[in-house]
Order: C-alpha cells, then structure tokens, then sequence
C-alpha cells in the first residue's frame, strides 16, 4: 500500500514519501472526511431508528478525520524546515491562513445553514507556525495537555461567566474581541479544543506512512482507542448518571460528537487513524478501485465550498425528511465526486488548491 511509483518500506525506519508525491490513500481519506462533512450538513440529523443511527455515523467525526489530514498536510509542507538549516515556509503558512481566515468568514454569510470550519483552519495554521520546528515529544505532551486542560477550560468559562455557548459562527460581522472568542472558545470548533486533532496530525506527517506495520497499528490502535474511550464513557454514564442538560462537569463523561469533550475527542481521532491507516494500508486497491475517490481528495477544498453553495442556492430549506436527506447526500456527493474526477483528468490541482499556492510559486 504505497503511492504509485514509490516502493515498500521494508522497515519501521521508512522516511516519508519524497516531495511531490502523494500518498494516494491519503487522498482517498480526504475524500471519505468531505462525503461524511457532506452528510452531516446536509441533515437532518438526530432521527430515530437504524437509518437514522446509521446517516448519523459521521457527526463529530468526519470533520475530526478533515482536522487530523490538515495537520498532515502542515507536517509534508513544513518537513524541509525540520531539516539542518532547512528553512520555514512562513509565507506559504501565512498566505492560507489568510485566505482561510477571511474566505471562511465569508463563506459563513451565505444561506446554507452550515457552521463554516475554514476560519479555524487558519487560525490553527496560523498557531502552528511556532510549532513547525518543535520536537515531537514537545508536540505530543503539547496535545495530551490540551486534551485535558482544553474542555476543563471550555466548561469552566460557561460556568464562571453565568453563560451557555450557543456555537455562534464566527462571519464578518463580528467586532474583533466575539470574532475571537467564537474562534478560540465558543464557535462550534473552538481552537482551544480542535487544536488536539490537529496537533496529532502534525505528529502523524512525521511518522513513515509507507511502512505497513505502522499503518497496521494505526488501524489497530485507532480502533482500540475509538472503542475504548466510547465504551468508558458509557461505563461511566451508567455509573455516575447521564450528564444534564445544563453545563455542567458532568459533560466531561460525554463521548457524544461535537460534545468537546476528551472521550469524544479520543474516540473521534482514533476513528481517524483507523480511516488513514485502513487506506493507506489498502492503497494497492484504492489505486485500482478508488480512483473517483482520490480525485475527490485531491480536490477536497474546492468540493468543501461548492458544496456550501449548492446547499445555499439550491437545496435549502430541504430537506425535510431523512430519505430526503440520503437522496441529497447521495446525489451531491456523488456529482461532486464525479466532477473531480474530470477536473483531475484535465488539470491535477484543483482551482482553490491553486489558490492556496503562494502567488509566483508553481
């Protein structure tokens, strides 16, 4: 399960995969985190039944696996820089925060009815500049930190303050101190906690991706973790009681999507490294079979923002009902698959991926 072109690892010590080639299970899990984003903000959610279990899989989860590839993608571009006397892309890193920051703010005015990610995108690539160079046992005691402190800090500023965070979205709108308070604490991904995905995606990009024992253990401990933290957190709810309605620290027993608490946080980013590893591991088959799939990935920031405009300009209010639902997701995820695929035919990056380019840069 290697890249096209690029060999086995035969050991653990394999490096990752040189500039300018792509891991293409890699891209095959940018794609499944986009159709799951897809999903979840298309809705309805929150049915009854095994349908509605099932078109709810995704919530608290695709866009955790979306936050974890970002981090990736931060690592592969910044790897030179860890290098001796290599040099930090800063104003690459600078240019997508920017554009991130402002494109997302923008995109949250229109109808969709959709909470917008990409502001917090760049605020986190913007954070990790001081990061990029640290060693990775600062970074992993960084994330074990805030996977802690983070959701203590996020529950304990709604109980000093007297107030309940509503996940209002940051948009253009905002004076500068609520802009920053929806980024950092009370939007519906606060930094202060969706940091800890990112900061393991870091960590990941620096590990040999082409090796398959790793991407077996991957697989395993991503799914030893993703089981393990939700069964605690049940384990823990019937011990001590179904956490209220009202904030309170009963929320830390949460493991519900979304909740920003850590079982929900280790559960969601072991799911993560079981779709990484699982694909990384398959990518024989996902360069015979999936190749919609990767095209679909290697274009999951332009699919991102079309499909917030086609649920603005088209779709809603609908739907209305939960086969509406799955008709909708299926139908738009699938065009917007098949359009990559031609897009990809055509040119190998996307239009806003280009965007993302630094301008003068190829």
């Amino acid at each position: 399960m290697t890249p096209a072109n690029v060999p086995a690892a035969s050991d653990s010590s394999a490096a990752s995969p040189p500039p300018g080639v792509r891991l293409t299970g890699l891209d095959a899990a940018r794609a499944l985190a986009i159709v799951g984003m897809i999903a979840v903000n298309v809705g309805p959610r929150g049915e009854p039944g095994m349908a509605g279990f099932v078109y709810d899989l995704p919530v608290g989860r695709a866009s955790i696996l979306f936050v974890v590839l970002a981090g990736v993608g931060m690592s592969f571009l910044t790897r030179a820089a860890r290098a001796p006397s290599g040099r930090l892309p800063w104003r690459t890193v600078l240019w997508r925060s920017a554009l991130l920051f402002a494109g997302g703010l923008a995109l949250q005015e229109l109808g969709h009815n959709v909470s917008v990610i990409l502001a917090v995108y760049g605020a986190l690539f913007l954070l990790s500049l001081p990061l990029l160079r640290a060693p990775t046992p600062v970074l992993a005691a960084l994330a074990g930190i805030l996977l802690a402190v983070g959701p203590v800090v996020w529950i304990g500023v709604q109980l000093a303050s007297g107030t309940v965070f509503q996940f209002a979205d940051p948009d253009l709108s905002n004076d500068v101190p609520h802009l920053l308070h929806r980024i950092f604490i009370s939007g519906s991904y606060p930094v202060l906690v969706w940091c800890v995905p990112f900061l393991v995606g870091l960590i990941l990009g620096r590990a040999p991706l082409t090796d398959r024992r790793l991407q077996k253990r991957l697989v395993l401990w991503g799914g030893g973790a993703a089981a393990g933290a939700y069964a605690l957190s049940q384990v823990l709810i019937r011990l001590l009681g179904q956490p209220g309605d009202e904030i309170g620290w009963d929320r830390l027993l949460s493991a519900v999507g979304h909740s920003q608490m850590p079982l929900w946080l280790i559960s969601s980013i072991g799911t993560a490294l079981v779709a990484i590893g699982g694909l990384l591991w398959a990518g024989d088959l996902v360069d015979r079979r999936l190749g919609m799939l990767v095209s679909a990935g290697r274009l999951s920031l332009s699919i991102y923002v079309a499909h917030l405009f086609v649920l603005a300009a088209i779709i809603r209010p609908e739907p209305h009902t939960l086969l509406r639902g799955y008709l909708i997701t299926i139908v738009l995820s699938a065009v917007l698959v098949l359009l990559a695929h031609l897009w990809v035919r055509w040119r190998p990056i996307g239009p806003l991926e280009q965007l993302m380019r630094l301008p003068g840069r190829r």
